[in-house]
C-alpha cells in the first residue's frame, strides 16, 4: 500500500512539474514580441464584442486574459468597473499605463485564467476576447469564469475558429513548429465544445459565428513581419527556427494572407477571420 501512495504521490508531482512548466513557456511565448502594440491594430473587435454584452455601466466587469487592456479599457470607457488579469506581466504593465494615460479607473492583476485571483460571485460580467482559448487546461477555464461571475451574471467569450483564417495560420505554423502539449485553442470555437465545458452551469447559451476583419496598412509580407515582430507565438515560432526554415515559414504565411487578401491596394491587407461570439447567463 505504502509503495501505492508513493507512486501515486510521484505521478502527482510529476504532473504538476510538467503543468508548471507549460505555464512558464506559455508565459515566456505572450511575453515575447510586443502585444500592446499588436492589440492596438484589433480596437474596433472589443468595441464590436462590448455591443454584443450591451450595457455594462456600473457593472463589475472582469477581463480574463486582458493583454494589454483591449477589452478592460473598452469598459471602463463605457462606465463598467474593471478589473483585468493576465499571465504576462508586461502586458499587465502596458495595461495599468493605458489606463493611467487615459485617466481611466481600471484594476489590473497579474495571474492565471485557471486560477483566478478572486472571490465566488465577485463579477457581474466575466469576459475575454481571443485570450483565454489559450490557457492550456480549458475545464479549469470554464471553471473559474463560472465561479467568479455572480448568479444571473453573464459570461462572454471570443474564440477563434479551426475553420477560420487564425486557425488555417495556426495549422500553417505548426507544421513547422511543435504545438504544446494541451487541447487544441482552437476547441473553444466549436460549439458543441463550449456546450460541454459548460455544461449546467450556465444557461441563456447564445453561439454566433461572427467575422472580425484584419485591417492592415501592409502589404501581406509586411503583415507577417508585423505578427512575427509584435504576436508572441509568431515570434517565438520564428525563432525556433533555423534560418531556411524562417524563410519558408515566411513564404506559406505570406501565401496565405496574400490568397485572402480582400484589397486591391498594394499596402493593405484586409481579410476576414472567423470566431465564435459566446454569451451566457450564469445559472
Amino acid at each position: 500500500m505504502q509503495a501505492n501512495v508513493t507512486q501515486t504521490t510521484t505521478t502527482a508531482t510529476n504532473t504538476s512539474n510538467d503543468v508548471s512548466a507549460l505555464k512558464d513557456r506559455l508565459r515566456a511565448t505572450w511575453m515575447a514580441g510586443n502585444y500592446d502594440y499588436f492589440s492596438r491594430f484589433m480596437s474596433s473587435s472589443a468595441d464590436e464584442f462590448l455591443e454584443r454584452i450591451g450595457d455594462v455601466e456600473g457593472a463589475t466587469f472582469l477581463d480574463v486574459a486582458c493583454g494589454s487592456g483591449q477589452l478592460a479599457l473598452v469598459a471602463a470607457t463605457n462606465g463598467a468597473k474593471v478589473t483585468g488579469v493576465d499571465i504576462a506581466s508586461n502586458s499587465i504593465a502596458a495595461a495599468k499605463g493605458r489606463a493611467a494615460a487615459a485617466d481611466l479607473s481600471a484594476h489590473f492583476d497579474e495571474g492565471d485564467a485557471e486560477a483566478l485571483p478572486y472571490p465566488d460571485g465577485q463579477f457581474d460580467v466575466v469576459a475575454t476576447i481571443y485570450g483565454a482559448m489559450f490557457a492550456p487546461r480549458p475545464e479549469l477555464v470554464a471553471r473559474e469564469f463560472c465561479r467568479v461571475c455572480r448568479s444571473g451574471g453573464t459570461l462572454a467569450m471570443a474564440n477563434w475558429t479551426k475553420e477560420g483564417f487564425v486557425g488555417q495560420m495556426l495549422a500553417v505554423i505548426s507544421g513547422f513548429v511543435s504545438p504544446p502539449g494541451m487541447p487544441s485553442p482552437l476547441l473553444w470555437g466549436n460549439p458543441d465544445v463550449v456546450r460541454e465545458r459548460f455544461g449546467n452551469a450556465v444557461k441563456d447559451l447564445r453561439l454566433e459565428l461572427v467575422d472580425y476583419r484584419f485591417d492592415y496598412p501592409f502589404s501581406p509580407s509586411g503583415v507577417v513581419d508585423f505578427f512575427r515582430d509584435n504576436y508572441g507565438p509568431i515570434t517565438r515560432a520564428f525563432a525556433a527556427l533555423a534560418e531556411t526554415e524562417q524563410q519558408r515559414l515566411h513564404e506559406e504565411l505570406t501565401a496565405l494572407w496574400s490568397r485572402h487578401n480582400e484589397s486591391d491596394e498594394p499596402n493593405r491587407t484586409v481579410v476576414p477571420s472567423e470566431y465564435l461570439n459566446v454569451l451566457a447567463t450564469r445559472v
